[in-house]
C-alpha cells in the first residue's frame, strides 16, 4: 500500500501548530507518517512536540534558515512514497480525508492535487479546485494547492530540493518544472482535502513584487528559451490578447478564425506570419 508522509513546519504558532497537529492525530486512518520541523521555536510549540513525541515518525526544533531550507529538512526525513505539506494552521479537511486520499493513490502517477478551501481568520472565504488538464499557460499564473497535493518523494532527488535561495515560489518553481518541462504524471482529485491559512507571506499583497521577481528567476533558468513568449502572454492587459481569448472561448469563433487563417495562409504563402501562440 502507498504510504504518506505528512509534513508540518513551523515557527512560534503553538495555536496553529495544536490545530494542525489535531487535524493529523484525529484521521481514522493512521497509516502515514507525521513530521513536524519547528525552527527553533520559544513559544511552547518545543515543548508541546516532546509531549506528543509518541505520535510522530519524526521531529526536530532547530534554527533554519527560512521556509523552504525546513521544507527540505522534511522530505529527508520522509520514508513514504509521496509527501504532503501541511503548515501551521492549515488543516485537514475532515478526520477522514486520509483515508479517502489513500484509497486514491495508487503509486501509478507522479503528482496528485485536490481541492482547497482558504480561510482567513478561521472564516472560509474562497474554494480552489484547480482544472484536470494543466498548462504552461496555467503556471504563469497559478500553481497548485501545496496543501492539497501529494507529490512522489524521489522527484526531489530525481529533479532537485525546493530552490532555498527564494523566499517564496520554490513550491510553484519545482510544479512547473516536473510538470511542464520534465512532463512527470498528474491527476486531479476533485474534492476538497485540506483548508488552508491565506494570511501567509504569498498572500500579502506586498509580497507581489517578490514573487514576480523570483518567478522571473525561474524562468530564465528553466525555461530561457521562452522568455518572449512568456512576456507576451503575461500581458493580458493587451487589447490582442483581451480579444483572443475572447474569441478562444467562444469555440465557434476560434474555429471560423483558424479557418479563415488557413484561408490567408494558402493565398498569400508569402506573408510571414510571427505566431505568439505556437500551440492552439
Amino acid at each position: 500500500m502507498t504510504k504518506i508522509s505528512i509534513i508540518t513546519i513551523n515557527y512560534n504558532d503553538l495555536v496553529g501548530l495544536e490545530k494542525t497537529f489535531n487535524s493529523v492525530d484525529s484521521q481514522s486512518n493512521t497509516d502515514f507518517e507525521y513530521i513536524v520541523i519547528d525552527g527553533g521555536s520559544t513559544d511552547g510549540s518545543k515543548e508541546f512536540l516532546e509531549q506528543n513525541s509518541d505520535k510522530l515518525a519524526y521531529w526536530i526544533s532547530e534554527k533554519d534558515s527560512g521556509v523552504y531550507n525546513a521544507m527540505n529538512k522534511g522530505i529527508k526525513a520522509a520514508k513514504g512514497d509521496y509527501v504532503m505539506f501541511l503548515n501551521s494552521r492549515d488543516f485537514l479537511i475532515d478526520t477522514t480525508i486520509i483515508d479517502k486520499v489513500i484509497k486514491d493513490l495508487d503509486g501509478s502517477t507522479a503528482i496528485y492535487y485536490g481541492n482547497l478551501i482558504y480561510s482567513l481568520n478561521g472564516v472560509n472565504t474562497q474554494l480552489w479546485s484547480p482544472p484536470d488538464t494543466l498548462s504552461f499557460t496555467y503556471f504563469l499564473s497559478d500553481s497548485l494547492p501545496h496543501p492539497a497535493s501529494f507529490i512522489k518523494r524521489e522527484l526531489f532527488e530525481t529533479h532537485f530540493y525546493y530552490s532555498e535561495h527564494f523566499k517564496i515560489v520554490s513550491d510553484w518553481e519545482f510544479f512547473i518544472y516536473s510538470i511542464c518541462k520534465m512532463n512527470v504524471s498528474y491527476k486531479h482529485l476533485d474534492y476538497v482535502i485540506s483548508n488552508f491559512d491565506n494570511s501567509g507571506m504569498s498572500s500579502v499583497k506586498e509580497n507581489l513584487i517578490k514573487i514576480e521577481a523570483e518567478k522571473q528567476q525561474v524562468f530564465e533558468t528553466h525555461f530561457p528559451l521562452l522568455l518572449d513568449d512568456i512576456k507576451v502572454l503575461k500581458d493580458g492587459n493587451s487589447q490582442r490578447f483581451k480579444q483572443y481569448q475572447a474569441i478562444k472561448s467562444n469555440k465557434f469563433k476560434f474555429t471560423l478564425l483558424k479557418g479563415l487563417m488557413s484561408l490567408l495562409l494558402l493565398f498569400q504563402p508569402k506573408v510571414k506570419m510571427k505566431r505568439y501562440i505556437t500551440k492552439i
